[in-house]
């Protein structure tokens, strides 16, 4: 095999990571070992994994559940940039799973170029060790504004002649018009290796697509490689906070427990209430209208990148009174990381690592605790589930009644606390078991792959 194959898409949330993730289950069953990769990642939803040295890192949560797709150990490699948007033009930045300063618009192009020889380097690493790396592009090759400092897309394919299949999420509208622009807007050396097309999320008789593949072959000399149907049960895991306009996990209406998660503007890690939303009791829907808390049996405050930023927008929005009003009344509470900071008494940034240096800001005032930023990231793998990425440290009471904080993250992805907690604090029997689930939703990706795609033909790509 030559080693490699990138996935990139038509646009943002094509359906890349599915497909990765597809591809990768796929090809580890047929005996083939199989690394996950993704050059650069712009996420806040990320997780912990053991660095080369065996200190903890950070990678974008994607390659992380390709990589359990894949059947192999997760590693800082499979993501060696991770950049985590703290505003609108500057990013945080995770080089090999360390932070690694800030990179800006301003300073966008000279940044890049430190960063792409790490990832060059990470992606020709994996391709020694591996049969197969499948590498995952970002938004879309034809962003010809960003092609001279590209180093994810073809800039990436380009760096190791990779062949690439371009996939496009149907169920948008305009999948030929976009399988046709995107080609025909990349340079001639870009062409080359640009192989064929995927289509993703697809509903109905497949035979109304045929006439049109055919013409698209003719037009652009490339195939198309198959036809991913729609799915309902692979929201599981997702990264892309577009994911979260459509996001919900409706219940049974019977007995149900209403969960509302407030949507912060920088909300990370939301995947924390993924556990929440396989529970057939319960009814996962995320807010940002305080009138929506108001028949809420649960209210969680959610990771965020951000926290001073995001306590701010939510007094902005009234989400606080409509918050105390809901503690108030003795019913659930639960905040994650910077969730749980925003719950306490107190939020101290000496350092300003959030914002002004000296900055000190009241919390909720719901727990007895009190937050400090600190310049050092924490970094921490939890057994049996669950790890920690943040910068304040917590000291006081996590607990108050029905208002309940955790600095770790995952944790409801255990069976036994999610249970525990949902007993003491709804009265809800758990009737999921989230492992369980993970697994099956891999297994069906992998079906999937192999039942509407050629994967004979994407296969011999690679040799």
């Amino acid at each position: 095999m030559s080693g490699a194959l990138l996935v990139a898409g038509m646009t943002s949330d094509a359906g890349k990571s599915v497909l990765t993730t597809g591809l990768c289950r796929a090809f580890a069953r047929r005996g083939i070992r199989v690394a996950p990769f993704k050059a650069q990642n712009m996420s806040n939803n990320s997780m912990v994994v053991a660095g080369p040295d065996g200190e903890p890192g950070e990678i974008g949560r994607a390659q992380w559940v390709q990589a359990l797709a894949a059947g192999v150990e997760p590693e800082v490699a499979m993501n060696p940039v991770l950049l985590k948007p703290g505003s609108d033009r500057r990013s945080h930045v995770v080089r090999m799973g360390r932070p690694d300063g800030e990179v800006s618009a301003r300073d966008w192009h000279e940044g890049r170029a430190r960063l792409a020889q790490t990832a060059f380097a990470a992606f020709d690493d994996l391709r020694a060790r591996f049969d197969l790396v499948v590498a995952e592009g970002a938004g879309s090759p034809a962003e010809i504004n960003l092609r001279a400092t590209d180093y994810v897309n073809m800039g990436l394919a380009r760096h190791g002649d990779v062949p690439t299949i371009v996939v496009g999420d149907i169920d948008r509208g305009g999948w030929f018009a976009s399988a046709y622009g995107t080609l025909m807007l990349l340079d001639p050396d870009d062409q080359r290796l640009v192989k064929g097309y995927v289509v993703n999320r697809f509903r109905g008789d497949v035979e109304l697509l045929r006439p049109g593949l055919a013409d698209l072959e003719q037009r652009t000399g490339r195939p198309t490689y198959g036809v991913l149907p729609w799915h309902p049960d692979l929201w599981l895991d997702s990264e892309d906070a577009l994911d979260l306009q459509g996001r919900r996990a409706p219940a049974e209406r019977a007995g149900t427990r209403r969960v509302a998660v407030v949507r912060l503007p920088r909300i990370s890690n939301f995947t924390d209430v993924d556990a929440l939303g396989l529970e057939p009791g319960l009814d996962v829907e995320f807010v940002s209208d305080p009138a929506r808390l108001a028949d809420a049996d649960l209210v969680v405050l959610p990771g965020t990148r951000a926290t001073i930023a995001d306590l701010a927008w939510l007094r902005g929005r009234g989400l606080d009174v409509a918050i105390a009003r809901h503690a108030a009344a003795g019913r659930a509470v639960l905040g994650i990381c910077g969730g749980c900071q925003m719950l306490g008494r107190r939020i101290e940034d000496p350092d300003g690592v959030e914002g002004p240096a000296g900055a000190v800001v009241d919390g909720l005032g719901l727990l007895d605790l009190v937050t400090r930023f600190d310049a050092r990231k924490r970094l921490v793998l939890h057994q049996p589930a669950g790890y920690e990425i943040h910068h304040g440290r917590v000291s006081g009471a996590t607990s108050a009644g029905a208002v309940t904080g955790t600095m770790v993250h995952g944790s409801l992805e255990d069976d036994a606390t999610r249970a525990a907690f949902l007993a003491e604090h709804l009265d809800v029997a758990s009737r999921a078991s989230f492992p369980a689930a993970r697994a099956a939703r891999l297994d069906l990706l992998g079906d999937l792959v192999e039942q509407h795609l050629d994967l004979d033909a994407i296969g011999e790509l690679t040799r």
